[in-house]
């Protein structure tokens, strides 16, 4: 079974039972934390990752690290996962809910890749427009930096991608010099 699949089948029932008990933003927040996590300590999700260390092991590690410091619902869906021996699926969960969350909550999901970082003014003005294009009243808005485009932006909205960096006019002209349209062929 694919892990998108795996990821979604925990997720979605874990987004249910954190809206029947009333404590669905503080469930988010620990999801979002455990996301941070594992994109900023690279040995957390190879322990997690590890078929050496056992599931049981793997359990003790997260409660000593989560115990107090996040919602009981939270460490109840870790001591379930680790003892389905799943807890490699983890990070996927925690991502999948961040997304079923945003959904729920009618969020969209913006990337933005810049040679430099957006003012505030940009920002907002970055927001208005993903919220005229996809309809929904918030955003969430990803900055990247990125030289290699030279200029301009690239905005991605869920599949759609608007790519007006001065990289890609660049490529589009190279294209077109490439082809010789008055050389008669034969």
């Amino acid at each position: 079974m694919s892990e998108t699949r795996i990821a979604s089948r925990y997720a979605k029932p874990l987004l249910e039972l954190a809206v029947e008990r009333n404590c669905l933003e503080e469930v988010a927040k620990d999801m979002t934390a455990f996301t941070a996590l594992c994109h900023s300590n690279r040995d957390f999700t190879l322990m997690l990752k590890n078929p050496v260390l056992g599931h049981l092991n793997k359990l003790v590690i997260l409660k000593k690290i989560f115990t107090g410091k996040v919602n009981d619902l939270t460490l109840s869906i870790f001591d379930i996962i680790s003892r389905k021996n799943r807890e490699a699926y983890l990070p996927a969960i925690a991502k999948e809910f961040h997304r079923q969350y945003n959904v729920m909550k009618g969020i969209a999901e913006a990337t933005i890749t810049t040679v430099v970082p957006l003012n505030a003014e940009l920002k907002k003005e970055v927001t208005a427009v993903v919220k005229n294009i996809t309809g929904k009243e918030g955003v969430e808005l990803t900055e990247k930096i990125d030289d290699s485009i030279i200029g301009g932006f690239i905005l991605k909205i869920g599949d759609r991608q608007i790519d007006d960096s001065i990289s890609s006019k660049l490529n589009e002209l190279k294209l077109k010099f490439s082809q010789n349209l008055y050389v008669n062929k034969m």
